[in-house]
């Protein structure tokens, strides 16, 4: 191995990262699939544009919000090795 791949690894390895990209991005397809599946319980396909949207349906919108918040107030957080 080269010296100057050695110091390149070592500098990485040595450089704690405080945010969690990989986490938050897992998080928020997390909170996806949920929402799919809470608009597929309600009898409607997740994307589809609907022009008054029933009780059902903003329920499960305001479940991917608080979901996604969570994921932004913890995953973000998160320390990535």
């Amino acid at each position: 191995m080269r010296p100057t791949t050695i110091l390149l690894l070592a500098a990485a390895a040595a450089t704690p990262t405080v945010a969690g990209p990989l986490a938050y991005g897992i998080c928020q397809t997390g909170c996806n699939f949920l929402a799919v599946a809470c608009y597929g319980a309600a009898g409607f396909t997740f994307g589809v544009t609907i022009v008054a949207a029933p009780p059902a349906i903003m329920a499960c919108n305001a479940g991917l919000g608080t979901c996604m918040a969570a994921c932004a107030a913890t995953a973000l957080l998160a320390p990535t090795p």
